[in-house]
């Protein structure tokens, strides 16, 4: 499923309201320092206290992309089709993958039918 676009008042929004969530747990924790975000004209200046930026770092660290399909096992690339093909090298990736190329080797396509009678 492709992930929803997001424009750069999005953007800004989701990191300002991360911030404001978290920093309302310890409003006087530490400043790391600031975070400016400028996308599209559009500008935000954000103080990173030490709970925020741990935060963040473990929010960017948890991220899984719905696209990642993981390593080919062949040439090490990072696109993985839906079909476990590797869109680098063109190999069947893992044991699934195998199992899905040995499957369309097999395959024959159901006999025609005949014309319909005039």
């Amino acid at each position: 499923m492709p992930l929803p676009p997001a424009g750069p008042d999005d953007v800004l929004a989701a990191v300002r309201e991360f911030v404001d969530r978290i920093d309302a747990f310890d409003p006087d924790a530490p400043s790391q320092g600031e975070l400016a975000l400028r996308l599209a004209g559009q500008e935000a200046e954000l103080t990173l206290r030490a709970p925020v930026a741990r935060a963040l770092v473990a929010a960017l660290r948890a991220y899984h992309d719905p696209r990642d399909r993981g390593r080919c096992e062949h040439c090490n690339g990072r696109r993985l089709d839906d079909n476990f093909l590797c869109q680098d090298c063109g190999r069947p990736n893992g044991v699934f993958g195998q199992l899905l190329a040995e499957r369309a080797a097999r395959y024959t396509p159901p006999a025609e039918f005949p014309p319909p009678p005039a």
